[in-house]
């Protein structure tokens, strides 16, 4: 019996610790019928982060408190065993669409980023990857990528490695409207990457309105959408995390959700596991903060591994063989 209860100890310390449901958590520890213990998916423990929504970038002192406020978040996800730290859009600065507008702040045009503070940004950025590399934390952090003049920037996920460098970045392809017509050059390709056996995916801005962008990365076997965002605010209903909560679902994969602190109240950044619930949520009192949990590669869950292949022989038509084709009454839609 003491044997039993260690071991149901052990399941229920597990589900704590990862955010699994106590079935999975025991499909883990469970022996094989060899007497082995099934052998643990590869695992990284992931900082979802949530910072001050700052707008203005012709002020070097806003992107410079942005900078030390990421640096301190990464610091503390570094004391939390985190591997990889998740900000939101914008995190050095998310510039208000009035701000840089070249008619003026009372109407909305092309943006003019001859404003930007580019040198400041530059300077905190490689702060930031200096600090990456001593932590040896991953971190992916929202920015605006320059581009050569007069071409627009990108609006952009940096993936900083934990040696410090740019190991990939992420430019928002689905852009509103007002971003693609005044503000940014809209990017081209998904991007993928690992850290520690664990594949991710990014995505940005508005893009948890296209589930295409999605449905792209299942195909693509990650197992963690990065998904970052200045939307979600109260206002808006809490609708970004009810899709992004959609899309974890659908593709039965763990989805990161940064968002400004702001949007606290109502929808703070948290990690959605494949199911589609909250495993791990920030404070919802409007303040930066980060919160921690382990995502597993793999599949989370024994639904997970069924339900990926299903789902894509279902869209792929691989199931048409089981069509009725010889009896009237299938083509007959009119009657009972």
């Amino acid at each position: 019996m003491t044997t039993n209860r260690n071991f149901k100890r052990r399941v229920r310390a597990r589900a704590a610790r990862t955010g699994q449901s106590y079935t999975t958590a025991l499909r883990h520890l469970r022996p094989s019928p060899q007497g082995e213990a099934a052998p643990e998916p590869p695992q990284v423990r992931l900082a979802v982060a949530q910072t001050t929504l700052r707008e203005d970038p012709r002020d070097g002192a806003e992107l410079r408190a942005s900078g030390l406020e990421v640096r301190r978040l990464m610091r503390e996800a570094h004391r939390a065993g985190a591997r990889i730290v998740h900000f939101a859009e914008g995190a050095t600065c998310s510039p208000h669409k009035r701000l840089l507008s070249a008619d003026g702040p009372e109407e909305v045009g092309p943006a003019d980023w001859n404003r930007f503070e580019w040198a400041v940004l530059q300077e905190e950025l490689t702060a930031t990857a200096r600090l990456a590399a001593e932590l040896r934390l991953w971190t992916v952090l929202g920015s605006v990528h320059r581009l050569t003049p007069p071409h627009r920037p990108h609006n952009s996920l940096y993936v900083i490695s934990d040696w410090g460098a740019v190991a990939i970045r992420y430019d928002e392809r689905m852009l509103s409207h007002t971003k693609v017509s005044y503000l940014y050059a809209p990017g081209s390709a998904p991007v993928t990457f690992e850290v520690d056996g664990v594949r991710f995916g990014c995505a940005l801005g508005r893009e948890v309105h296209f589930p295409e962008i999605f449905g792209e990365y299942e195909r693509l076997d990650v197992d963690c959408v990065l998904f970052s965002t200045t939307g979600g605010a109260p206002d808006d209903g809490g609708i970004f995390g009810i899709e992004a909560r959609a899309h974890a679902a659908t593709n039965r994969y763990w989805t990161s959700f940064a968002v400004p602190a702001g949007h606290g109240p109502l929808t703070p950044a948290g990690l959605i596991a494949p199911d589609g619930d909250w495993a791990a949520r920030c404070p919802q009192d409007g303040t930066p903060a980060l919160v921690v949990a382990d995502v597993d590669g793999g599949a989370e869950n024994e639904a997970a591994v069924l339900a990926r292949p299903w789902r894509r022989r279902a869209r792929a038509g691989l199931y048409e063989s089981h069509l009725v084709r010889q009896d009237a009454r299938s083509e007959n839609r009119t009657g009972f």
